[in-house]
């Protein structure tokens, strides 16, 4: 359903990239990457669409992510990039687009921005209701609920104590300001016909189905709402409590967890955060000196996704998070994680390998460090050592050092010791 409602965007998304890119014609003259009459026309002659159309397709294509506008060229978003090879690269598209229905669609011209306001703060718990109801809602009931919302949002925005009887609704949605009176009752003659127009809003983007005095969710659109329901869940219920920390703090209070606790902390802490700044800050927490957050970092990247791609693209290119991005790359373009070491070079593998036993040597025990001498892919000891000195970690002797004095083999011990004596002087 998804890949049907968007298909008609990603195509103008690919004729913009295509048409509008760097070096080719700009969408318009004025430097904001809209569509010029000139280039809507030209798109529809290509296209075989009207010009209508083709604006139309256009701005669902920005609003779903499928296209991005950079001055005055035009280039695909990620979700376009990976639109043939991941699923959840179009569901996210889509889901960006069911986030942004009210802009979808042009708001009545004779109603007040601040009941506009009003209506599209209370249309979470709307869309919630249908969700529960699983079948068509008749338009009344809708408009009685919408009503008690509005009436709510007027009430909390005052601050003023709710009345006898009554109930504090559940927070789906921020509270938008506006410019409605809060002692005065919602009236259904002003809302009913901002409540057509964001059903009608909603069913133009494929969320719900709206005619015969009813609405009923599509199971696009119910699935939406429930991933939403789920989100705001999972981030109210974070399980080590973590969830207002910074990402190195986080990361911290994730090390001592299991995997899969780890995993649903990262999924809580992410749910309360845009994917950009989320992301952001974890590569942030990366780049610093604990070894142990580099890769836990990874890990939470993991559960983010096809989102981060972009990113840890970008930093393929800074030596203490290479080994990772790529491994990261590897996997998010399907090798089997257990084989996804392959992609990285003798060095870098040898690089990761001293940055995960300093990890083990700050955070661990004894035991883990020998054997993770073990998990070396260096046939001996002393090969491994020579490569260890080549590879430059900057982090070489404190991890020898560790290594030296955990091992109980006194021969080993003293050719390890020998080792990082030379690397902190220099010597060969």
């Amino acid at each position: 359903m998804a890949r049907s409602g968007l298909a008609a965007a990603a195509r103008v998304a690919r004729w913009a990239d295509n048409a509008l890119g760097p070096g080719r014609d700009a969408a318009t003259t004025d430097g904001k990457a809209t569509l010029s009459d000139a280039t809507a026309e030209r798109a529809a002659s290509d296209l075989g669409l009207t010009t209508d159309r083709i604006r139309a397709d256009w701005d669902t294509a920005r609003l779903a992510g499928l296209v991005e506008v950079h001055g005055d060229s035009a280039r695909p978003g990620w979700r376009l990039r990976a639109w043939n090879r991941d699923d959840s690269a179009v569901l996210r598209g889509w889901v960006a687009l069911f986030d942004a229905w009210s802009l979808a669609s042009p708001e009545p011209a004779d109603q007040e921005p601040g009941a506009v306001a009003e209506v599209v703060s209370a249309m979470p718990q709307v869309l919630s209701f249908l969700q529960l109801s699983a079948g068509p809602v008749p338009v009344e009931q809708l408009l009685d609920l919408l009503r008690q919302r509005v009436t709510e949002l007027r009430t909390e925005r005052c601050e003023v104590p709710y009345g006898a009887g009554s109930e504090p609704a559940t927070p789906l949605a921020p509270v938008l300001s506006a410019d409605a009176d809060p002692a005065e009752p919602a009236q259904d003659a002003e809302l009913a016909p901002l409540l057509d127009w964001a059903l009608h809003a909603l069913a133009a983007v494929g969320a719900l189905t709206y005619g015969a005095g009813q609405a009923t969710l599509t199971p696009l659109g119910s699935w939406a709402v429930w991933v939403k329901l789920e989100q705001i869940c999972v981030a109210a219920q974070s399980p080590a409590g973590n969830i207002e920390q910074s990402a190195e703090a986080m990361l911290r209070g994730c090390a001592q967890l299991r995997p899969n606790a780890a995993r649903a902390e990262y999924r809580a802490w992410l749910a309360a955060r845009t994917v950009g700044s989320a992301v952001a800050e974890l590569l942030l927490a990366a780049r610093g000196d604990d070894a142990l957050l580099r890769g836990l970092a990874f890990e939470a990247l993991r559960v983010v996704g096809a989102p981060a791609e972009p990113d840890v693209r970008a930093v393929v290119d800074e030596p203490a998070l290479r080994p990772y991005a790529l491994l990261w790359l590897a996997e998010h373009d399907g090798v089997d994680p257990e084989d996804a070491h392959e992609v990285l070079t003798r060095q870098e593998a040898t690089w990761l390998w001293v940055d995960t036993a300093a990890a083990v040597a700050d955070h661990g025990e004894a035991p883990m460090l020998v054997r993770h001498l073990e998990s070396a892919l260096q046939p001996t000891v002393p090969a491994l050592l020579t490569e260890v000195r080549a590879v430059g970690h900057p982090r070489t002797v404190q991890v020898l050092v560790a290594l030296a004095a955990a091992h109980p083999d006194p021969a080993l011990a003293k050719a390890v010791r020998r080792a990082a004596f030379q690397v902190h002087t220099g010597g060969s």
